[in-house]
Parts: structure tokens; C-alpha cells; sequence
């Protein structure tokens, strides 16, 4: 028997939504369940909302007064994060963008265009400011 399939696992999952979302309320995110890959830091409780159709990668870091939504004139399409980035307090990223793997972006960038990988970004609108990403600065601290 697949219990995915069974009235309490049905019930129990409707439960847990409503859960996350009285919590979520309660700290200020709405981030859709499956947007993010294993690993994510919040660093502060406060405002963070994220599109249901954006996907972001393992290991992010997120801090407050983030935005990653749709593009204006299509719903569906979000920006699509890779791996190991780190998404500075007030970024709002937005539209149909790739951002790649390893990548910083700056408090208050506004990101609008998609950058490759192992870059840190930062302005209004994002540029790159280095060409070292959040995982280079880390071992470089030793």
C-alpha cells in the first residue's frame, strides 16, 4: 500500500501546509514549499517573499526584505538560482533570469538580467562587482 495515496496522508499534508502558513505569517515569509533545494539559511526573521514558480538551489542564504518574483507580463516565469549563493538584505530579483551557481548578490541590488557563475553582483540595476563568488570569500579568510 503507497500511503502517498491514503485519506491521513492527505489530511496530514493539508495540516502541515496550514502550519507553515500560520508560521510564515507569523515571521513574515511566504516562500512556497519546493522553491528552495536543501540547505537554506535565513538569517533573520522579516519579509522575505518568494514566487511559487522561482527555483533556488542547495545551500542558500537569505537575509530580510527579499523579493523573487514573476515577471511582469508572465506569471510563470521566475528566476531560476543556482547553487551556494547568498542573497544580501533587500536584493529583488525578478522576470524570466538565470543567476548561476555561486554567486553573491548585494543589500538592495535590484537584479533584473541573468550573470553567470562565481560572481558577486551588487546596484541598481545589478552589475558585477567581482569576480569571486560567496564561497571564494570564505576560503580566502583563513
Amino acid at each position: 500500500m503507497n500511503c502517498k495515496h491514503s485519506a491521513l496522508a492527505k489530511v496530514y499534508t493539508i495540516y502541515l501546509r496550514l502550519k507553515v502558513r500560520k508560521k510564515g505569517r507569523k515571521l513574515g515569509f511566504s516562500i512556497p514549499p519546493n522553491a528552495f533545494g536543501p540547505g537554506l539559511s535565513i538569517a533573520h526573521a522579516g519579509t522575505i517573499v518568494v514566487n511559487s514558480n522561482a527555483k533556488i538551489g542547495c545551500n542558500c542564504r537569505i537575509h530580510v526584505c527579499v523579493n523573487i518574483g514573476a515577471d511582469i507580463n508572465d506569471g510563470s516565469k521566475a528566476p531560476k538560482i543556482g547553487d551556494n549563493c547568498y542573497i544580501g538584505p533587500g536584493v529583488k530579483a525578478y522576470g524570466d533570469i538565470e543567476i548561476g551557481s555561486n554567486v553573491g548578490m548585494g543589500a538592495n541590488a535590484v537584479v533584473n538580467k541573468s550573470f553567470g557563475s562565481n560572481l558577486t553582483i551588487a546596484g541598481v540595476p545589478a552589475k558585477i562587482i567581482s569576480q569571486v563568488g560567496p564561497l571564494q570569500y570564505r576560503d580566502t579568510s583563513k
